[in-house]
């Protein structure tokens, strides 16, 4: 597989407020104020740049200071930025206010701009579409452009990685799905596959799939281990995986939290990836550098099963790791944690 991937999804800049002593409400706090980069398909794209992968990103922002250091950023790290789009909305942005013991307090998202995104603002970016080695999709952007990206990508035979995102993205995404858009791989943890599986007609069910197994809100491993699913919950969630491979799914890859990962292929037996024992600092980009790496392994020749291997290493990278996007990221980095001889590279 040669050529660029592209990702189309959410870019917003994260600002977080922690508060220098007990955060008392109603009233000004003094705290320590940061911003970074972030949003799901940004993710996915500052990753494989930094695994080598040459990578452009379609994403909204506003014409406003945030929207400028994005494109800054991105362009920085080795991202193509050729086919970003600039809306007259403000550029989404993430704010979280913390305790001073780190605890989530409270927290907004505006994501104004990437909910306005159209499927007549994408157009420009066909081209770059229909020559893409690999097309990632970010679950946040509105189904009427996810629905077009897939007939894009259909016509042009471009393979597509689903980042589903979230349970109420993963129920809006179901009605898309249908063997006339094949998807290479859909990245669903127990609560979004219950979702998907449900499909446009039939009301959501996750009963027999256990809970969602996930330590963070985007799906990435946790440390420790836990038992494997009971035989009811491993009937159920293969009723569900086999519902989306009839609709034209190739891989699902069923995230599970400490327990590691699945990888189910049509036709195939799953590929187990059992969870290590991992420091974690930060869960928080697990999900999206799991996808990354599951895409850097495969655009360079690995099969899906290393590919998933490989992409759940970055993950246990990337949770012991304060940023969002680990910052000394690399494919030696990823390389050397999947080699145990060699120990553990954190």
């Amino acid at each position: 597989m040669s050529g660029r991937v592209v990702v189309v999804g959410a870019a917003l800049m994260d600002v977080h407020a922690v508060s220098r002593r007990r955060l008392v409400l109603e009233t000004s706090n003094p705290a320590t104020i940061s911003t970074s980069p972030g949003g799901v398909g940004r993710n996915i794209a500052e990753n494989l740049a930094r695994l080598g992968t040459a990578v452009d990103l379609v994403a909204v922002v506003g014409a406003d200071a945030f929207g400028d250091a994005l494109i800054d950023q991105a362009r920085s790290v080795g991202i193509g930025t050729g086919e970003m789009i600039t809306t007259p909305y403000p550029t989404g942005t993430y704010v979280a206010v913390l305790d001073a013991d780190g605890e989530l307090s409270v927290a907004a998202s505006d994501a104004t701009a990437t909910d306005g995104l159209t499927v007549p603002m994408l157009v420009g970016a066909r081209s770059a579409l229909e020559s893409a080695a690999l097309l990632v999709l970010d679950g946040n952007l509105p189904p009427a452009c996810v629905g077009w990206l897939l007939d894009v990508a259909a016509a042009a035979s471009v393979p597509v990685v689903l980042e589903p995102v979230s349970v109420p993205k993963a129920e809006r995404l179901a009605a898309l799905l249908d063997t006339t858009r094949p998807i290479l791989l859909l990245t669903p943890n127990r609560d979004e596959l219950a979702a998907l599986a449900a499909g446009p007609t039939r009301p959501l069910d996750r009963s027999g799939l256990g809970p969602g197994g996930d330590s963070s809100p985007d799906g990435g491993p946790a440390p420790g281990s836990a038992p494997g699913p009971t035989h009811r919950e491993g009937t159920a969630l293969d009723r569900a995986v086999g519902m989306l491979h009839d609709r034209g799914v190739r891989h699902v890859w069923v995230r599970q939290g400490a327990e590691g990962s699945t990888l189910h292929t049509a036709g195939s037996s799953p590929t187990v990836l059992p969870g290590r024992a991992t420091t974690v600092v930060d869960v928080t980009g697990a999900g999206d550098a799991m996808t990354a790496g599951f895409v850097h392994a495969l655009v360079e020749g690995a099969t899906p099963s290393e590919a998933a291997a490989y992409g759940q290493a970055a993950a246990e990278l990337t949770v012991a790791s304060p940023h969002t996007v680990r910052p000394d990221l690399s494919d030696a980095l990823v390389r050397g944690r999947r080699e145990p001889d060699r120990g553990d590279p954190l």
